[in-house]
C-alpha cells in the first residue's frame, strides 16, 4: 500500500468523523425532536383507545345481533321454515352455509412446553405462549400476534371459493364431542388429541355430522412437535370433483421478543425443497419467492423461535413473502410472514392429509432430534463446510457440556476459550517462532533495503532478501499461515455466539443478557455507525485488539516496514470492530477479549522460552550449509541458460 492509499484511508476517516460530528443534532434540535416524538406518540394513543372504544361498540353490536338471529331461530318452527337470512348464506357458502354463523369461542390445549389457543372461527392455532421463556423485559413469550394470525384452507364447493377462516369449526375431544373445559393439559397423558370440525349442510340447514373436515391436533407431553392432520370425511360431493389440491395458506406477523434485532440473523422464511437442501429468502430486507417443486416445510424463523408447518408428504408448490406494514397494529410488530401451498388431494369419501407444526424455540439439539433439517435454521456457517463442522463437531458439543454443569455461561465462555487457545497453541507457538526469525533477520533486511534505495531496484531488493530468508532457513509466510489456519474458528465464533439460544438472558458481570448487547451508558442521541449505547465489553475488546496489533508489529520486525500501508489498516481494523460489534451479542465481544488477554499470556511465555541468541546462532549456520535447488528452480535456471545459448548463437 502507498502513500496514496494511506492518504485515501485517512481522508475517508476524516470525512466519517466530520460527518458524525456535522450530522448531530444540537439540544435544540433534539429537544424539538423528542416534543414531535412525544407528540406522535399522544396521536397514536388517543387514535388506540378510539379504536378500542370503536372496537368494543361492534362487538357489543355484533353479539346483539347473534343473540336476536340465534332466539329468532329457536322460535322457527324446526323443518318447515328456515332462518331469513339462511337464504343469503345459502347462496354465498352453499353447503358451508350453517357453519357460516356461530360464537367465537377459544379452547387452550398445553403441555410442558406450550400453549395452544385454537379458535372456533377457522378452527387454527392463533396463539402460541412458549412456557419455558420470556421477552427480554419479563412478559410472556408470544411467538406471533394473535390479532393478525389468519390460516386457511382454500377450494371449490358447487362454484364457490369456500375459506375455512371465515367459518366457525365444532369441537371435539378423542373422536367425540366436547363440552367439557376450555382449557386441556396434556402433561398427564401419552397423547391428547383436540379435534376441530367444520361439517357441511345436511340438506335441511342443519350440520351432517358424517360430512366434515377436521383439523386434529395430536399434542404430546414433552415435545414441541405436534401432529396436525386434515381429515376429510364424506365430502366427495361437496368439494369439487376436478380439484388436485387444496389451498393452504398461513400468514402471520410476528413479535418482537429480544431488545435488539441481529442483522446477520434476522426473521426470515426458510423452506426446505423435498430431499433436497434448505433455502431461504432475505433476512436483511422484504423478499418473496415462488418455488415451482416439492416442498417439505415451509418456517416463519425468528432469532431464536420458530414456526414451521411440516408436510407428512410434501406441498406441491409454494408462494412465500416476507413484508414489513407501515402501520402496525402491535407495539411489538417485527415483520409480516405469508405462505401459499397447494396440498395434494384425492376425491375420495375419506382422506387424511398428514402434517406437524413446530413452534419452538432455535435449538440445535432440539430440531436436530426430529430429522427434518430444521437446524439448519441456526446460522452456523452453513455456506462453507469447515465453518459448519467447527460449531457441531466441536463448539456446540463442548458448550453444550459445559453448560450441563450449572455453571454462569459467562465462566463457560472463559473455560471454552482456554479451550481452544490450548488446541491452537501449536499454532500460536509456530507463528511466534517465524516471528523471532524475522526479528533477527532485521539489520541484514535494513542493509538490504539501504543498497537497493531506488523503485526501480525494488526487484533487486526482493530477490536479495528471498535469498536471505533461503540461506537463513526461514520462511515469511510461516507467520501467515497459522493466523490462516485460525481465521475458521475466528468467524464460527462470530456465527454461533449471537444465535446460541443458551446465551439468551443469561447475566454475567454487568451484562443483563449475553445474547445482547451490554451497556454501561445510554447515549442523549445516535452516532452513525456506533448506535446510541456505550457496550463495554466491545471497548474492552477494541483496545486489547489494538495492543494486540501494536505488539505483534514490534514483533514483526522487517515485514511491517516493507508495508506501512497494511500496518495503518491494521491499525484502523479494530476501530471498524467498534462500531460493528457495539450492537452485537455481549458474549461475542467478550469471547474475543478474552482470547487477546490469553494471547498477550501466550507471547510473554514464548518470549522467554525462545532464545534468540540461540535461533541467531542457527540462522548463522543454515546460511553456511549449501542451499539446495529445488526441481523447478533448476528447471527454470536450465531454460534460460537454453535461451542465452540460442540467442548468442544466433
Amino acid at each position: 500500500m502507498n502513500r496514496d492509499s494511506i492518504i485515501g484511508f485517512i481522508i475517508i476517516a476524516a470525512i466519517l468523523v466530520g460527518y458524525s460530528v456535522w450530522m448531530t443534532p444540537s439540544q435544540e434540535e433534539m429537544e424539538a425532536r423528542q416534543r414531535k416524538i412525544d407528540s406522535i406518540s399522544m396521536v397514536r394513543q388517543q387514535h388506540q383507545l378510539l379504536d378500542s372504544i370503536r372496537m368494543a361498540a361492534e362487538i357489543k353490536r355484533i353479539e346483539e345481533s347473534v343473540a336476536a338471529e340465534t332466539m329468532k331461530t329457536e322460535n322457527t318452527l324446526a323443518g318447515d321454515t328456515q332462518p331469513d337470512n339462511y337464504g343469503q348464506l345459502k347462496e354465498r357458502f352453499g353447503a358451508f352455509a350453517s357453519a357460516a354463523e356461530g360464537k367465537d369461542s377459544i379452547w387452550i390445549v398445553e403441555n410442558d412446553f406450550f400453549e395452544l389457543s385454537i379458535s372456533a372461527k377457522g378452527g387454527a392455532v392463533n396463539k402460541v405462549v412458549l412456557k419455558d421463556y420470556q421477552t427480554w423485559d419479563s412478559l410472556p413469550l408470544v411467538i406471533f400476534d394473535p390479532n393478525n394470525n389468519d390460516f386457511n384452507l382454500s377450494f371449490f364447493s358447487g362454484n364457490r371459493n369456500i375459506n375455512t377462516n371465515k367459518l366457525y369449526f365444532q369441537p371435539y375431544l378423542n373422536g367425540f364431542p366436547y363440552e367439557g373445559s376450555q382449557r386441556l393439559n396434556a402433561s398427564n397423558t401419552d397423547s391428547l388429541t383436540f379435534s376441530m370440525r367444520l361439517m357441511a349442510d345436511d340438506g335441511m340447514g342443519q350440520a351432517d355430522p358424517k360430512r366434515y373436515i377436521s383439523y386434529d391436533y395430536v399434542v404430546r407431553p414433552d415435545k414441541y412437535l405436534l401432529d396436525f392432520n386434515i381429515r376429510i370425511v364424506g365430502m366427495d360431493n361437496v368439494i369439487a370433483s376436478n380439484a388436485s389440491f387444496l389451498s393452504l395458506n398461513w400468514q402471520t406477523d410476528l413479535l418482537q421478543q429480544e431488545r435488539s434485532v441481529d442483522r446477520m440473523s434476522g426473521s426470515t422464511i426458510y423452506f426446505k425443497h423435498l430431499n433436497d437442501d434448505v433455502d431461504y429468502l432475505s433476512e436483511t430486507k422484504d423478499d418473496e419467492k415462488v418455488i415451482r417443486t416439492k416442498v417439505k416445510w415451509v418456517s416463519f424463523k425468528q432469532r431464536f423461535f420458530t414456526s414451521t408447518l411440516i408436510a407428512g408428504d410434501f406441498f406441491d408448490n409454494a408462494e412465500l413473502k416476507t413484508f414489513t406494514k407501515e402501520r402496525p397494529t402491535h407495539s411489538r410488530y417485527l415483520k409480516s410472514m405469508s405462505s401459499t401451498m397447494e396440498v395434494p388431494y384425492g376425491v375420495a369419501s375419506t382422506q387424511v392429509i398428514p402434517m406437524s407444526f413446530y413452534f419452538g424455540p432455535n435449538s440445535y439439539y432440539d430440531m436436530r432430534a426430529y430429522k427434518l433439517d430444521l437446524e439448519r435454521q441456526i446460522p452456523l456457517g452453513w455456506g462453507f463446510f469447515l465453518l459448519a463442522w467447527i460449531n457441531i463437531y466441536i463448539v456446540i458439543p463442548v458448550f453444550t457440556f459445559l453448560g450441563s454443569y450449572g455453571w454462569n455461561y459467562g465462566i463457560v465462555i472463559l473455560i471454552l476459550t482456554v479451550l481452544l487457545k490450548i488446541v491452537l497453541f501449536p499454532i500460536a507457538y509456530k507463528t511466534y517462532n517465524s516471528s523471532a526469525k524475522m526479528r533477527v533477520l532485521k539489520p541484514e533486511i535494513d542493509e538490504i533495503s539501504a543498497k537497493y534505495p531506488k523503485k526501480e531496484d525494488a526487484m533487486k531488493k526482493q530477490q536479495a532478501v528471498m535469498t536471505l530468508y533461503k540461506k537463513a532457513g526461514a520462511n515469511p509466510m510461516a507467520g501467515c499461515i497459522p493466523m490462516l489456519l485460525q481465521m475458521p474458528i475466528l468467524i464460527a465464533m462470530f456465527r454461533f455466539f449471537p444465535s446460541s439460544i443458551e446465551l439468551r438472558q443469561q447475566s454475567f458481570l454487568w451484562a443483563t443478557d449475553l445474547s445482547s448487547y451490554d451497556s454501561i451508558a445510554n447515549l442523549p442521541f445516535e452516532i452513525p455507525f456506533y448506535g446510541d449505547h456505550v457496550s463495554l465489553f466491545t471497548l474492552l475488546m477494541t483496545v486489547s485488539t489494538i495492543f494486540y496489533t501494536r505488539m505483534n508489529n514490534q514483533m514483526m520486525g522487517s515485514q511491517s516496514t516493507q508495508m506501512p500501508g497494511m500496518k495503518t489498516m491494521m491499525y484502523l481494523m479494530p476501530i471498524m470492530f467498534l462500531g460493528i460489534f457495539n450492537n452485537y451479542a455481549a458474549g461475542l465481544s467478550y469471547y474475543y477479549f478474552l482470547a487477546n488477554v490469553i494471547t498477550f499470556v501466550q507471547m510473554y511465555v514464548f518470549r522467554f522460552t525462545i532464545n534468540e541468541e540461540k535461533l541467531r546462532v542457527k540462522i548463522e549456520k543454515n546460511k553456511k550449509k549449501p542451499v539446495k535447488k529445488s526441481a523447478f528452480q533448476k528447471r527454470l535456471e536450465e531454460a534460460a541458460k537454453e535461451r542465452g545459448y540460442n540467442t548468442k548463437k544466433k
